[in-house]
């Protein structure tokens, strides 16, 4: 995030945040990690690969979003033969994907700790990485899914009320806040990442 806790600009359209030593820190983590998970926003806004780069498909983390509606697009580069995907979606939802597995819990809404046990059962994904949206990330801190929660502060201001931050979203205000225990904090390029652990 930017240095006033911004991750886009008010169009949240991508903006160059990290440095490169953090750019290289992320790529590196994605190989540590079963599943890297993003929500349908930063599908249709960044249209990601959330691949590691020159691994093959077997080598790749699993590639999850969270789509409670089935608004990503066909054409969308996470859906490509690059890795295994998996498409989460409230049971309401009717929308499928060529090539992909969908996982339909909750009514409504995704149940997501229950999704987090269908990955953990049926696919064998004992860690995931978060790496987005704003919203994707408050609900796993609602949830009480979060082990770790490392965030990259770089040197811009980007401004904007309406600018996404990174616990973002309507409908959800942690009484008192979630407390977080700094563990780690290390300078990396012209910005800095800050390691948490929750204490709930």
């Amino acid at each position: 995030m930017s240095a006033d806790g911004k991750l886009a600009g008010a169009e949240r359209k991508q903006i160059r945040i990290s440095s490169d030593e953090d750019i290289t820190r992320v790529k590196n983590l994605r190989r540590k990690y079963n599943a890297i998970l993003v929500g349908v926003g930063t599908v249709i806004a960044d249209d990601p690969h959330l691949t590691v780069k020159n691994a093959t498909y077997d080598e790749n983390p699993i590639r999850i979003v969270l789509d409670t509606n089935g608004r990503t697009p066909d054409s969308a580069r996470v859906l490509d033969d690059k890795a295994p995907t998996v498409v989460i979606t409230c049971e309401e939802c009717t929308k499928d994907w060529p090539g992909v597995e969908s996982v339909r819990c909750g009514k409504g809404h995704i149940d997501l700790p229950r999704a987090m046990e269908i990955l953990a059962e049926e696919y064998g994904i004992e860690n995931v990485i978060v790496e987005g949206g704003g919203e994707v990330i408050a609900s796993f801190f609602r949830e009480k899914l979060v082990d770790k929660y490392t965030v990259f502060v770089g040197g811009l201001v980007i401004g904007g009320r309406t600018a996404p931050t990174p616990a973002d979203g309507e409908g959800w205000v942690a009484e008192g806040g979630v407390r977080l225990n700094l563990t780690n904090s290390e300078v990396l390029g012209n910005g800095i990442l800050l390691t948490f652990i929750p204490s709930y």
